[in-house]
């Protein structure tokens, strides 16, 4: 059976979407760059950090596919100097398959998401288009106002207020917060977080879920009277403050 077309994704201009490719092998680069051009895609690469940060100066990706262990400095590093310049491009780091460290830390220090090697180009290419989405790389569709208490998001703009305030999210905080507030004062389990939000298994892992729960914590909560509520061994709830 032929499997079913995607929906083609662009920017929201209509132009091509853009990923800049960083890793040594360049065998594993041509293959990336065969299979997200099939996408229809535009793509550079690059074989080094500091190339990597060149390239990204040059073309202005929309992601970036970015290996943690480069001949001249790591993953993260790569990552600290190109967010310098364009904060919100989004990244998606290639780890060993037992690097569990590097995972972490690249969670921890920003990155969005990350495939451990060997893996299957369609997955990377899959993991790619939900980030794409999730960051509003792609483009536009119809959105609306989420408010809940004090707590406003909008999803056509990417903003977030809380009592007027504006808050800085990262692609995949964002994607976290629009979940629960689509679900207000609803209980959401870690599997149902990690497939709605990552959309796929984290390989057992959902430890990251507990890492972006805190993460959104310290930004909508910190200072003010808190709206994420833990339930332990059942989940998480959204609710307006005082509820």
């Amino acid at each position: 059976m032929q499997a079913p077309e995607r929906e083609p994704l662009t920017r929201p201009d209509g132009t091509p979407i853009r990923v800049l490719t960083v890793d040594d092998e360049a065998s594993l680069t041509d293959l990336l760059g065969m299979a997200l051009r099939y996408e229809g895609w535009e793509v550079a690469s690059a074989d080094s950090g500091l190339s990597a940060v060149q390239a990204a100066r040059d073309t202005r990706p929309d992601a970036i596919v970015l290996d943690m262990m480069l001949p001249d400095f790591d993953g993260l590093e790569v990552m600290r100097r190109i967010r310098a310049e364009q904060p919100d491009v989004p990244v998606i780091f290639l780890t060993a398959k037992d690097a569990v460290d590097d995972r972490v830390h690249g969670l921890t220090a920003g990155g969005d998401d990350y495939v451990t090697k060997p893996f299957s180009l369609e997955e990377l290419v899959a993991r790619l288009r939900g980030l794409l989405r999730r960051t509003g790389a792609t483009s536009a569709r119809p959105g609306s106002q989420l408010v809940v208490g004090d707590l406003s998001l909008d999803e056509d703009s990417h903003e977030v207020t809380r009592a007027g305030e504006p808050i800085q999210l990262t692609a995949t905080e964002f994607e976290l917060l629009r979940y629960l507030m689509r679900n207000p004062r609803r209980v959401l389990s870690k599997a149902q977080i990690l497939d709605r939000v990552w959309n796929y298994d984290f390989g057992g892992q959902a430890n990251v879920v507990e890492l972006y729960i805190s993460y959104l914590r310290k930004k909508i909560d910190a200072g003010r009277e808190p709206m994420i509520h833990t339930l332990r061994g059942a989940g998480y709830v959204l609710k307006p403050a005082g509820a």
